[in-house]
């Protein structure tokens, strides 16, 4: 099979040939046919995580079908369509894992960064992270759905907010505009934060009530006019940017940040006091929850398409925030056949 991989941290991607490995007795062969390329691949492409073990396969938005399983697999199937996302499994015995939390595993492996992922064209799963994909979705669009998707409307899920909340958006980049139409479909007054006009249409494309352009110094007042924001989801990676916006909480109000961000967060203890106001971080989110929803209402990524040899410059657009707004590469098992 061909595969990408990085040997060492910040090392090239490289294209390589391999041969396709058989499951094991509790393990599911994947032939991928596609897979997201996301913020957090840079963890293993940069070595951004302690103990990765090198050559590392990345990927954790993979989309494929079943080829083989293992003797102990009872749930999947061969012809299967299924997914990977970030959780790449759990020990079922620690703590976490008896309280039914294998998000919190005190084992966890993590799909790209302790297994090798779907940046090829055949990838090894265990079934207890393996999702079905429904025929509604292509396997293009659903990629995207098992990261990006699941931890934007995870997010929303749990932060308490109900219909007819004012909810915000900060980023309109690969999260934000899936965030944006999971708060619109949740029944939100939805309001996107971004630079400049460039993407306004898009926000009201989208489905957005309200856009506000964070450069223009009035964010926060205009968010205060609104009635103050009940959630300001973080999905722009940029601690000073986040901090500015926390007086745009109203009472009670949380922001949630989905994103990493290399800069300090400055937030004067006063501010949280007087209004009630929080600052959590998540994660989290059920990814058949997600894919069910996203059929239901019609939510789609929007998407650019790469070859499996053209990985560098998904990569390199996803990272500088150029791609429209996910990069996807769509493996060509034909090329393979003899």
């Amino acid at each position: 099979m061909k595969a990408i991989q990085v040997s060492t941290p910040g090392g090239d991607f490289e294209l390589i040939q391999k041969d396709v490995l058989q499951p094991r007795d509790n393990e599911v062969l994947i032939k991928v046919e596609a897979c997201g390329i996301c913020h957090g691949d840079a963890i293993s492409k940069e070595g951004h995580f302690p103990g990765i073990k090198y050559p590392i396969i990345p990927g954790h938005e993979v989309v494929g079908i079943v080829d083989k399983v293992g003797l102990m697999v009872t749930n999947w199937k061969v012809g299967q369509r299924v997914g990977v996302g970030w959780h790449g499994g759990h020990c079922n015995q620690c703590s976490a894992c008896r309280k039914g939390d294998f998000g919190a595993c005190e084992n966890s492996l993590t799909t790209g960064i302790h297994l090798d992922g779907g940046y090829a064209e055949y990838m090894i799963a265990r079934p207890e992270v393996i999702v079905s994909i429904p025929d509604e979705l292509s396997s293009v669009d659903a990629a995207p759905l098992l990261c990006a998707g699941r931890t934007t409307f995870g997010a929303l899920k749990l932060s308490g907010a109900q219909g007819g909340d004012l909810v915000a958006i900060h980023g309109l980049g690969g999260l934000g505009h899936l965030a944006v139409q999971y708060a619109v479909k949740l029944g939100f007054k939805t309001v996107v934060l971004s630079r400049g006009k460039e993407k306004e249409e898009l926000a009201y494309k989208l489905g957005a009530h309200v856009y506000i352009d964070t450069e223009s110094g009035e964010a926060v007042k205009q968010l205060m006019k609104l009635g103050g924001a009940r959630v300001i989801l973080c999905t722009a990676p940029s601690g000073k940017a986040i901090s500015d916006l926390i007086p745009g909480l109203g009472r009670n109000g949380q922001a949630i940040i989905v994103t990493g961000a290399s800069d300090l967060m400055q937030i004067p203890p006063m501010l949280m006091l007087g209004g009630e106001r929080s600052i959590r971080g998540s994660v989290g989110g059920n990814i058949e929850d997600t894919i069910r929803f996203s059929v239901l209402t019609k939510v789609i990524p929007l998407v650019e398409v790469f070859p499996l040899e053209q990985v560098a410059l998904a990569y390199e657009k996803m990272m500088t925030a150029k791609v429209h707004f996910r990069s996807v590469l769509k493996m060509d098992h034909q090329t393979n056949k003899k």
